[in-house]
């Protein structure tokens, strides 16, 4: 029987990789200061839209909790005199509006607590933390052989996911990494088959999975325990960075990161698709792949939070991914996921954006080959290679792996059903939202090819030539119908001759 607390009935499981966007609408001047009315907007539906009223010190208050990433922010300067006339404060205004934009675009600023609280108050007023903190007391009430070395404050982007460093008091020299999740949108297995799954996946033995040595699954969340590893993930391997630091610090404006030597990016790359490989054979779906979700161990890069999928949370590159709609299964999407991953192990950094058509010199053509075929337009726009054909590739095929041998998981009938059928579900609501985002842009589109001036022009000539087109109709009309008439009046009058008399009127035909 699970510890954690059962969810609230009118819970809301909100996907905090879709993108808040934020406009200043108006400002309003009050008797000491000016506030800023700010229209946010989740996704692309504009009924998903509320406003916040903010001062210009809840700016500064938050750009002061991102000065640890290290990124320069266009904050607009303090100014004590005069700040409360109009043509500073429209200036302000467009300064403010920048500050905005920059934090929303930024791939790890827009998904930080900070800006979430800034932004969107009544759905991110909740202290995660201190939830976390209450169900991994009661979790240690029920298992007293564990117990809190430090709580790892921030080493993770995900707002609903917080992580503790515990040992085992029956092994005091061993660390292990504790972390507490809420569910997420896409979790579609009850919790008997949750459960189940949690417990596959406690068993499984690879060289490329990271082991899970506990889960416990509630309703609303979930508590999992594997090995802490010293060596950080394959990102802060790339970053040089401590593995305990906060995730903003570590990645947010990385001055060491360098990239792999080939023969790393050979051997970690077929590692993972090995890893890759396993999950998919035995029916269980990813799409988590990133380079904080693969542990270095001795030279080997071992996947981990391969729960995720199960548990629903949302993928951190699931903005990307719904911009393309070939990308709509399970395996296509971890595939898209490598081609990231792939790209930042050879040139030290992540894709600025995707599709990526150009890339800078590589230490051999066949990383290129590979990456165009997942990242390029191309390859976006149609389908993505599978998991077993990107490990045929020249780069993949001739690496020699220390453990060859495959390790099926065996998976039960019953519970590969519920995970099939959770699968279609994970993939038709990503299918749903790529198709409401392609209608979101084609309507775009339509609207600012109507209102561009090119073609205001266009529409003014065509509607000068219907005019004139028009007129010149008229005028035809108006032709026609007086060579109508006059020749109508001459066929009804009887011919005359001047020598034949003219006829006495009768009493039937009186005289005009």
């Amino acid at each position: 029987m699970s510890f954690l607390a059962k969810a609230n009935p009118g819970r809301l499981l909100l996907d905090d990789s879709v993108a808040l966007t934020a406009a200043i609408e108006a400002s309003q001047k009050l008797q000491s200061h000016t506030e800023y009315i700010i229209r946010v907007q989740r996704g692309v539906s504009s009924e998903n839209s509320w406003q916040v009223i903010r001062r210009y010190s809840d700016f500064d208050v938050l750009n002061n909790s991102l000065m640890v990433c290290g990124v320069s922010l266009p904050l607009p300067p303090k100014k004590l005199i005069g700040n409360m006339d109009r043509e500073f404060v429209a200036e302000r205004q467009r300064g403010l509006q920048a500050y905005l934009d920059a934090v929303t675009q930024h791939p790890l600023l827009c998904v930080a607590l900070p800006v979430m609280k800034f932004l969107d108050p009544n759905n991110y007023a909740v202290n995660y933390t201190e939830i976390a903190l209450q169900q991994v007391s009661m979790f240690f009430r029920s298992d007293p052989k564990w117990e809190v070395v430090e709580p790892l404050r921030d080493v993770g982007w995900r707002i609903r996911k917080k992580y503790f460093l515990v040992k085992n008091k029956e092994q005091a020299k061993e660390s292990y990494l504790l972390s507490w999740v809420d569910l997420g949108p896409d979790k579609f297995l009850s919790a008997k088959d949750l459960q189940s799954t949690m417990k596959l996946l406690a068993g499984l033995s690879s060289p490329y999975v990271c082991p899970l040595l506990f889960s416990s699954t509630g309703e609303s969340s979930a508590l999992l325990i594997r090995p802490f590893g010293e060596a950080g993930s394959l990102r802060d391997h790339l970053c040089k960075a401590n593995p305990r630091e906060n995730f903003l610090k570590k990645y947010g404006n990385p001055k060491k990161c360098r990239p792999l030597e080939l023969s790393h990016i050979k051997l970690y790359g077929r590692q993972i698709l090995e890893g890759l490989r396993l999950l998919h054979e035995s029916g269980l779906f990813f799409g988590h792949l990133h380079a904080s979700n693969v542990m270095l161990d001795e030279g080997a890069c071992r996947l981990t939070d391969v729960e995720n999928g199960m548990l629903g949370v949302p993928s951190a590159l699931r903005p990307a991914v719904t911009r393309f709609r070939k990308i709509n299964t399970t395996e296509s999407v971890d595939v898209f996921c490598f081609g990231h991953l792939l790209y930042e192990i050879t040139y030290g950094r992540p894709p600025g954006g995707v599709p990526v058509d150009t890339y800078p010199d590589a230490p051999s053509a066949a990383v290129v080959s590979v990456l165009r075929s997942i990242l390029s337009t191309e390859a976006c726009k149609s389908r993505m290679p599978t998991v077993s054909q990107l490990i045929q590739t020249p780069l993949f095929s001739d690496v020699a792996l220390q453990h060859s041998e495959k390790v099926p998981i065996r998976v039960p009938s019953r519970l590969k059903e519920a995970l099939r059928a959770a699968k279609e579900r994970v993939e038709k609501r990503l299918q749903e939202e790529q198709k409401m985002l392609h209608q979101h842009r084609r309507l775009t589109r339509a609207q600012s090819h109507h209102g561009s001036e090119e073609e205001r022009k266009r529409r003014k000539i065509l509607a000068r030539k219907k005019c004139r087109q028009s007129t010149c109709e008229n005028e035809d009309d108006s032709v026609s119908v007086r060579n109508n008439n006059n020749s109508g009046s001459g066929a009804s009058s009887p011919p005359t001759c001047p020598s034949s008399p003219t006829p006495p009127p009768t009493a039937e035909h009186a005289p005009f």
